[in-house]
Parts: C-alpha cells; structure tokens; sequence
C-alpha cells in the first residue's frame, strides 16, 4: 500500500505560482459592497412595502459620484505627473543660460553688469544706488524715466569718481516715483543658471548670486 504524503502550503506562495487575482482599490471594494447590500435589501424587502425608488437612485448617485471622484483624482495625478516631467525638461534645457529674476546682487566682470527693475507701473524718476562689498555707495544712476514692467539695465563698471571698479558682486537698491508717489520698485538680478533640482513643489534652478528659483521667479532668459 502506497502512502501519500501532502504538505501545506504558504496560501501566499500557492497566490503568487498560481498567478492569484489583482488585489482591488478601494473605490472597487465599496462598489462591490454597496451592491452586495443593495441586491440583499431588494431580496429581502417587504413585497407589500417595498423599497423606495428615489431612495435607491439616491444611493446609485452617490455612488457614482464617489467614483467619478476616484477617477478624477487619478487624472489630476496623472496630468501633475507629465507636468512635472516636461517642467524638468524645460529646466533642464536652461543650464548656462543666463536668467534675470528676484535679488539685489550686481556681478561686475570686466565693466560688464546686467541688473534690472520691475516698476509695477510707468516712473517718471528712478534713482539706483550700487554698494560695494563694505556698503559705501560706489555708483548712483539716476533715470528721468523708466517703462511699467521688467526693464534690463547694465553697469560699464565705472564709479562716481570716474575710476573702474574692480571685479567682484555688488548689492543695488532703487527708488521710483511717478509724481509725487512712491512706487514699490522692485530689484532683478542676473545670473547664469548651473544646475536643477526636482522636489514636489517643480524644478528649482540654482541661479549665480541669485541663489536656487523656481521657474515661475524667472523674468526673462537669455
């Protein structure tokens, strides 16, 4: 007589070497739940009181509703996904270029200087100050007039007294007014964009003496 030995075996193992079913979302699991439940009220309802009909639809379009919801959700991350990578792309392609976005540095090379002003509106007198590393006032500007919006200004590198300054980063400031009213000027400064980063909140550009931007800080590309 011939005895047969069986062994048990790991269900997730037997799953897993017989190709077990997908596991369901959640979205999938309350469906089958609530149509379980609906089936059963419906078999078991009262023949001389039976259910409501408009309570039914009710329950049918809130069902509805909380899956259009789940796949709403799961296009809206979808779409963000792409976003995010065509963003990296783009970041990526700005690498040695040069940005002109937010900050109040000036670096001067060879009396060459690319700084800017953002003027919320038109400036019938601006007045620029340009300080050195130790804070003293080496260059003043002053423009009669200047257009609303990003105006991109250079530097020759040459002081009020007429000599050269010397290589290095310099820090701007600027008053605006367009009449007797002061204006909210706002400072740009330029740099060359050396690297990206990719967080959840998009690419972030790390910007020569500006510091790390994102693509929405960047006024204009060069």
């Amino acid at each position: 007589m011939t005895t047969v030995q069986t062994n048990n075996v790991d269900p997730s193992l037997q799953a897993t070497m017989n190709g077990g079913r997908a596991a369901k979302n959640s979205t999938q699991e309350a469906q089958d739940r609530f149509m379980t439940l609906l089936v059963t009220q419906m078999k078991n309802q009262d023949p001389l009181n039976p259910m409501d009909n408009a309570q039914v639809t009710s329950q049918l379009a809130q069902l509805s509703t909380v899956t259009g919801i789940d796949k709403l959700n799961a296009t809206v991350t979808s779409m963000n996904t792409n976003f995010l990578a065509a963003q990296n792309l783009q970041a990526a392609s700005m690498i040695g270029h040069g940005v002109i976005a937010s900050g109040n540095a000036i670096s001067l090379t060879d009396g060459k200087a690319i700084y800017g002003v953002e003027l919320p509106q038109a400036a019938d007198k601006v007045s620029i100050s340009i300080r050195n590393s130790g804070g003293l006032i080496v260059k003043t500007i002053d423009a009669d007039a200047m257009a609303e919006g990003v105006n991109t200004l250079t530097w020759d590198g040459k002081t009020d007294s007429g000599a050269v300054a010397p290589n290095g980063v310099y820090k701007f400031e600027v008053s605006a007014r367009s009449g007797e009213k002061k204006l909210d000027a706002k400072t740009l400064g330029f740099g060359i964009v050396s690297s990206i980063s990719s967080g959840a909140q998009g690419a972030k550009l790390s910007v020569a003496n500006i510091g790390n931007i994102s693509m929405a800080d960047v006024k204009q590309i060069y």
